[in-house]
């Protein structure tokens, strides 16, 4: 396993140092390196790290997210509140439209079957989106009209719905039918993991400010340590209770970080952020490679013009999606069309559930799964690439 992290990580940071020199993102080089050293071209991982390789992720992902929720602020949310809401949804929803009316033509699925293979594209990667939102806000580019702030927003629920449809259409298409609380658990999840993070983000401020009223020293990175405990254990209550009740770990992080700097003085909350800011250039190396190295290049191959042609039908309804939502904004041209790129790249979300229907032996396991690789190939550095290089013209700092 030691071999296969040094390999992840000195692989990884070359192909992302040269890919920078090119004035390509490091995201890139990052992906590549998973795929040549992963088990699908080169086989040179320990399947041990592999086992592991999805809990590696959550935990890259909750270090940024964590970083996102210190640089998030209750008052800009509620500036963004209805286009936000929006996003978390709509986009994702023409998307899944688009592959129910042309994926049974250009894929040869039933119409079932294109709604769950839609569900699986649908969801826009936070892997990407979060760490460039962050890094937007760190610069203040876009932030006079709290755009960084509405992405991530409508970015981190967007993932609950599609996974939650996802996980719908999966009973249809395996016989199991569909209920009412399935479709429930979508703001059921979303409104307990706010509400647990901020209980959280509540108690933690105040035994760090009791500690300090009391003279005992928590130096910051203790309590860069300590908050990165809180989160994974955050993550680990909803999955103790994802069979009583359907609880966002994800969201409950972002919002015990909000909470915990709403109640901090301002220069604690940028030392954390500066400190997570250098933990995730490990983070996202491990996070990017092993994203990677789920990807079967194989698969890739075989999905021909129509995975490609119904990809790409399926942005441009998204992009459709992004435009409604930014009805009524006070954004001008330039700016919806950073958020439509910002809306683009997919990766973590497909990686994870892309194999899931080839899993379970339906018939339609292979094309999905073909279609999931090939859409994070395509769209994580389209998306990726668009916005590092029109963030200086399309948004004003």
């Amino acid at each position: 396993m030691l071999t296969s992290l040094a390999l992840i990580f000195l692989v990884g940071l070359s192909l992302a140092a040269i890919f920078g020199k090119l004035k390509l993102p490091r995201l890139v080089g990052l992906l590549l390196t998973g795929i040549l050293i992963g088990p699908f071209v080169l086989d040179l991982l320990d399947p041990q790290i592999l086992g592991i390789s999805a809990e590696l992720r959550r935990m890259a992902l909750v270090i940024i997210l964590i970083k996102a929720g210190l640089s998030l602020n209750f008052s800009d949310l509620k500036k963004v509140g209805r286009p936000a809401l929006l996003m978390s949804f709509l986009p994702a929803t023409l998307e899944i439209v688009a592959f129910f009316l042309f994926a049974p033509i250009l894929l040869g699925v039933s119409r079932a079957e294109a709604l769950m293979t839609g569900s699986v594209l649908a969801a826009v990667s936070p892997a990407v989106v979060v760490p460039r939102m962050v890094a937007l806000m760190d610069e203040g580019r876009g932030t006079d009209k709290n755009l960084p702030q509405l992405i991530l927003a409508g970015a981190s629920l967007d993932d609950i719905f599609v996974i939650v449809l996802f996980t719908a259409f999966l009973g249809i298409n395996v016989g199991g039918g569909v209920g009412a609380m399935t479709f429930l658990n979508i703001p059921i999840s979303i409104v307990l993991g706010i509400t647990l993070g901020t209980l959280v983000g509540f108690a933690v401020s105040y035994l760090f400010e009791l500690f300090h009223r009391k003279n005992w020293s928590i130096r910051n990175t203790l309590k860069t340590v300590l908050l990165l405990g809180i989160a994974f254990f955050l993550l680990a209550i909803e999955s103790w209770l994802e069979d009583l009740v359907a609880v966002s770990g994800l969201l409950a992080i972002m919002s015990m970080a909000m909470v915990y700097a709403m109640r901090t003085k301002a220069e604690v909350v940028s030392r954390l952020k500066d400190k997570y800011g250098k933990i995730w250039l490990a983070a996202e190396v491990l996070l990017f490679a092993l994203v990677g190295a789920a990807v079967d290049i194989r698969y890739t191959l075989s999905a021909g013009f129509g995975a490609v042609a119904m990809i790409l039908i399926g942005l441009v309804f998204r992009s459709l999606g992004v435009f409604l939502c930014l009805l009524g904004t006070n954004l001008n041209k330039k700016e919806r069309l950073y958020t439509v790129f910002a809306y683009l790249p997919k990766a973590t979300v497909q990686a994870a559930i892309g194999a899931v229907p080839l899993s379970m032996g339906l018939p339609c396991g292979n094309i999905i799964l073909s279609v999931a690789v090939l859409g994070i190939l395509i769209t994580a550095p389209l998306g990726a690439i668009l916005m590092d290089s029109t963030k200086n013209k399309l948004l004003q700092k």
